[in-house]
């Protein structure tokens, strides 16, 4: 789930900037909490495949995800109206949504797949080094996951919007309404704090 973050994290890595976006998104909400269904129709065509991007980079198998995209756009339609215009961007209220979807889908099947998971490691003779190699990823994926807790909300922002949500960091920088060199500070600072907190030496 967060192998790119650890990637990025170890290897030192940036995010390639591919330019700025327009963000219209926020009047498209507000206009879908009136019950506008075109301005529905244009959000959905506007943020969909993006919104998948981000579902499927989290849990990775397509069927779930078409699914919880799906889930995401009901939840935009019934509460587009608690989005507040001068307390944030749009585009980044509708991807914390879609995040935090595909993170409650991972969580909801995550005990399941670990009983599952048990079950056949004791039926089966698995190779001690494909379970050590498992293993180490889940970990470092867990060490990533609370290294992010720990940031600052706006270098955690930065660092999700990119990582998670494929943006660049002309992208990132227009969806959170700062400039670009801030938002380059935030995730150098981020990814520095990130390499302290897993005791990554640069």
């Amino acid at each position: 789930m967060y192998g790119m973050l650890v990637d990025m994290v170890i290897d030192g890595a940036d995010v390639p900037d591919e330019g700025p976006v327009v963000d219209r998104i926020a009047e498209l909400l507000v206009a879908t909490a009136g019950g506008d269904q075109g301005a529905f129709a244009e959000l959905y065509d506007a943020l969909s495949s993006r919104v998948f991007g981000l579902i499927l980079r989290v849990l990775v198998d397509r069927s779930q995800s078409e699914e919880v995209l799906q889930e995401v756009f009901l939840e935009l339609w019934q509460s587009a109206g608690r989005f507040v215009p001068n307390k944030g961007q749009g585009r980044t209220w509708v991807m914390t949504i879609a995040h935090r979807r595909a993170v409650d889908r991972v969580r909801a099947s995550q005990s399941s797949s670990d009983r599952d998971t048990r079950a056949g490691l004791r039926e089966i003779a698995v190779p001690h080094a494909d379970v050590a190699e498992q293993i180490e990823l889940k970990t470092d994926a867990e060490r990533v996951h609370e290294a992010l807790r720990s940031l600052p909300e706006a270098q955690r922002e930065a660092l999700t919007l990119a990582y998670f949500g494929g943006y660049s960091q002309s992208e990132v920088a227009a969806l959170v309404g700062a400039p670009l060199g801030t938002i380059k500070t935030r995730m150098r600072d981020g990814l520095a704090r990130l390499r302290q907190e897993m005791g990554v030496t640069p």
